[in-house]
């Protein structure tokens, strides 16, 4: 996925350029930081540090492709077209809202199950903390699973209030 399809269009308001402008500028820096991390895996002889930034790697590719569509969506906006943007717009007042709250409170109840076994797991591994990853790595899936709670929590508030 590519930045170069990123340009203001004519007639965009003066918010919407400044944000598309911001955005391409984060997309070339993550490139850049992407590049730095990857030459940084390449040379370590540690194949710890090695691990752990192939780590980083993963969320930085991630974090590029979400700006590029942040951006490709805004845009579309500013285009004012009818083709549906990178990132979807709030549509669940379109969809069986009951469905919708029930497969996001499953989905939330497992998540806080996870983040349970996750803690209990994470004390357990204590005692590695100074010899291994381990603690780190539940350490960082505890990190995700509270990012996952935050996005059903989100999902579900803005089911339950689509207007809001």
């Amino acid at each position: 996925m590519t930045d170069e399809s990123i340009q203001v269009p004519r007639g965009a308001s003066v918010w919407s350029a400044g944000m598309i402008k911001l955005l391409r500028t984060h997309v070339e820096q993550e490139r850049g930081l992407l590049e730095e991390y990857q030459h940084a895996a390449e040379e370590t002889d540690s194949k710890a540090l090695a691990y752990l930034v192939n780590l980083l790697i993963e969320d930085e590719r991630r974090h590029h492709r979400l700006f590029i569509e942040l951006a490709r969506s805004l845009v579309s906006e500013a285009e004012l077209s009818r083709a549906e943007p990178a990132v979807p717009r709030l549509d669940f007042r379109r969809a069986d809202q009951a469905a919708l709250l029930d497969v996001t409170d499953r989905l939330l109840a497992r998540e806080r199950d996870d983040a349970r076994e996750l803690k209990r797991l994470r004390q357990d591994l204590n005692t590695m903390e100074d010899t291994t990853l381990w603690g780190l790595l539940v350490d960082i899936m505890r990190r995700d699973t509270d990012k996952h709670i935050a996005i059903l929590k989100f999902a579900r508030k803005h089911i339950k209030h689509p207007d809001v």
